[in-house]
């Protein structure tokens, strides 16, 4: 596991990292999200190393990270970082190579993981004569092609199309379930709720929430219902208690002042008709993460 303690970072008078701590947990995927200027990748570059923190710790499985263990760590930058003119197959064999990695070894790592990120078709392709996406794929690659341990990746997804994404999602949910920590930042809320086990929220340079995504829902969820009904659900206008959100027929989305209000809509509602369904509507990632960071 990945910890976080009391990370703080400043540049001259303005403190960009505050009090930063949060936990990447092995064998699963957690979410970083943030708006633009939040500290994601400055707290990113600090895990690796690559920029020093003015306080705080960095620990892994209970101990100090140290170089070696840094050499076991994958990193994508948000920035394109690979060889233009070099070919793509070529290029993830260097880099495996530059890990130890034998001649034979690199070259059947490199092949085998763009094939699964879906290049097998462009391994004698220069790199510039990829699309932005597929360019992104080649990224991925440089980032996992020697197994880390840890893996940080800085909005992964960005440039591909739904069927990329599901592709990368998919990579990385098999080096998660490989027992690897990863930690990816995206922009892309509906896939970072759809990808992540946990999730951490930042702004201002503040952790704003942290936790798994489960216990982020149940914690910001409103008392929220969702009634689909045969008959009209018009009467529940009237219903101390009750702000009705929706409403279209036999169908209503409502908030209840407590969960006795909203027990007492299903009674009444199974007392007039055929009740379909009746269930909580739980809050989305961007409505959670609109509330934290007000």
């Amino acid at each position: 596991m990945l910890e976080l303690s009391g990370i703080t970072k400043s540049y001259g008078a303005k403190r960009v990292l505050d009090d930063v701590g949060f936990e990447v947990a092995t064998g699963r995927l957690t979410g970083f999200v943030g708006g633009n200027g939040a500290g994601k990748t400055t707290t990113m570059r600090i895990i690796l190393g690559v920029l020093a923190r003015d306080g705080g710790s960095v620990s892994l499985n209970g101990a100090a990270v140290t170089a070696a263990d840094r050499r076991q760590f994958g990193y994508m930058p948000e920035e394109r970082g690979l060889y233009p003119k070099m070919r793509v197959l070529d290029h993830i064999v260097y880099l495996a190579r530059l890990h130890g990695f034998t001649k034979a070894d690199a070259h059947d790592r490199a092949e085998a993981l763009l094939t699964e990120l879906g290049l097998g078709e462009r391994l004698q392709d220069n790199i510039e004569t990829l699309s932005l996406g597929n360019q992104q794929r080649a990224q991925i690659a440089a980032a996992l092609v020697h197994d880390p341990q840890v893996l940080i990746l800085d909005e992964p997804f960005s440039g591909l199309d739904p069927l990329a994404v599901d592709v990368v999602a998919g990579v990385l949910q098999t080096r998660a379930a490989n027992g690897a920590a990863v930690l990816f930042s995206s922009h892309q809320l509906d896939v970072v709720e759809r990808l992540c086990d946990d999730l951490v929220i930042i702004a201002g340079g503040t952790i704003r929430a942290a936790g798994s995504r489960d216990s982020l829902r149940t914690q910001h969820a409103q008392r929220r219902f969702e009634l689909i009904s045969a008959g009209d659900a018009g009467w529940l206008r009237s219903e101390p208690g009750v702000d009705v959100v929706e409403f279209d027929g036999g169908y209503a989305l409502f908030d209840a002042d407590s969960d006795e209000t909203a027990h007492r809509v299903l009674r009444s509602a199974v007392e007039r008709g055929d009740v379909t369904s009746f269930s909580p509507r739980h809050p989305s990632l961007a409505q959670i993460f609109k509330e934290v960071i007000q």
